[in-house]
């Protein structure tokens, strides 16, 4: 017999936005006077840490992100001819993908590698020999890994670029990226002459242990004004909150950083909440703060928005996703965006797009 109801369950419309809020990006591209030049250092740079880059290079990142979001349809053939290594050896949804998808984009062809048990690895061969093979074979390397030494013993061998998408508890530099842009896309008037007020920053995290964190916070130095305050939330002391050096490092940049472990007494400030639960640590993932959770009933401030680096735990309650605090789906959409135009500059095509409007 026929389901009656078939009909309304198959059907979808195209047109439902799959994001909440204004998070169109021409206002922040609009914000953002292009000066490609400062792009220009990143074709002879491997993207190792947040910590390589600088306040003018972010923001024209930022504004060739925020051109090829603007116009999705516009530029397709930038990587025409170029074939990245997509080299996976930790479990990976968004991050693989999206880089995949960026690269497919512009034009590029892809060779995926999504375990390392399939290579040579697995026999006992040295990452600086499967470098060396990466040279002959593609133009750049986006590698994930749970061992922190992975990206940098690859570098030395390497004489095409290489991303590092996460290593280990140390740094993932292309999401703490995605992450500023989707800021910036709600808030460009940050970045004009005459900017709104600061903001008041609440991160649910541990800087020590989660690399999401520590790249984020990595790259809030470089727009200290922009921020009044950033309070880490855990239930750790803390010193076991930052690793040796994090906190002042943040601080000689400017950052008013403050440390609480109760959730709710944070909330009615914060304009904007991060909250991540996850760290890979070796092989597998530990969940820390486990308390701490965020739903519709969370004394939020109306207008403050949430973003999460994915995949969620109980942290983060889908009774969000239908208000217009989820700016999490944005901020996943938008690393895309991110992406290609940090690929365009890797692979020296970057002038194929600039000053295209």
């Amino acid at each position: 017999m026929v389901d009656p109801n078939l009909e309304q369950v198959i059907q979808f419309e195209r047109s439902r936005p799959d994001v909440h809020g204004d998070a169109h990006p021409k206002k922040l591209l609009r914000a953002i006077v292009e000066e490609g030049d400062h792009l220009a250092k990143l074709s002879n740079q491997h993207i190792y840490s947040s910590d390589q880059f600088d306040r003018d290079t972010l923001l024209q990142l930022f504004r060739l992100a925020a051109k090829y979001e603007a116009n999705p349809d516009r530029f397709s053939s930038s990587l025409n001819g170029q074939i990245l290594i997509s080299a996976f050896y930790e479990p990976s949804t968004r991050t693989r993908l999206s880089f995949e998808s960026a690269w497919h984009r512009l034009g590029g062809d892809i060779m995926s590698i999504t375990d390392r048990s399939t290579t040579g690895i697995a026999k006992g061969e040295s990452l600086r020999d499967v470098a060396e093979m990466f040279n002959n074979y593609g133009d750049c390397v986006v590698l994930r890994d749970s061992k922190e030494a992975s990206v940098r013993d690859m570098m030395d061998a390497l004489r095409i670029p290489i991303i590092n998408a996460g290593n280990g508890t140390d740094e993932h530099p292309t999401q703490a990226l995605a992450d500023l842009y989707t800021i910036f896309k709600w808030r460009p008037d940050l970045v004009t002459d005459n900017p709104g007020e600061p903001l008041n920053l609440c991160l649910v995290g541990l800087p020590a242990k989660m690399r999401t964190v520590r790249s984020l916070l990595k790259l809030l130095c470089y727009f200290p004004e922009v921020f009044s305050t950033v309070t880490v939330v855990n239930d750790k002391s803390c010193k076991a909150m930052f690793a040796e050096g994090q906190l002042e490092q943040l601080e000689e940049f400017g950052l008013q950083v403050q440390t609480a472990d109760d959730l709710d007494e944070v909330l009615p400030q914060a304009d904007v909440v991060y909250i991540n639960a996850i760290s890979w640590e070796g092989n597998s993932f530990k969940q820390y703060g486990k308390k701490y959770h965020l739903d519709a009933a969370s004394p939020l401030k109306p207008e403050a928005i949430i973003l999460h680096p994915l995949a969620r735990g109980e942290e983060l309650s889908t009774d969000l996703d239908n208000t217009h605090h989820n700016w999490y789906f944005s901020q996943a959409r938008g690393a895309v965006f991110l992406r290609m135009a940090l690929l365009t500059c890797l692979v020296k095509r970057a002038e194929l797009v600039l000053d295209v409007i």
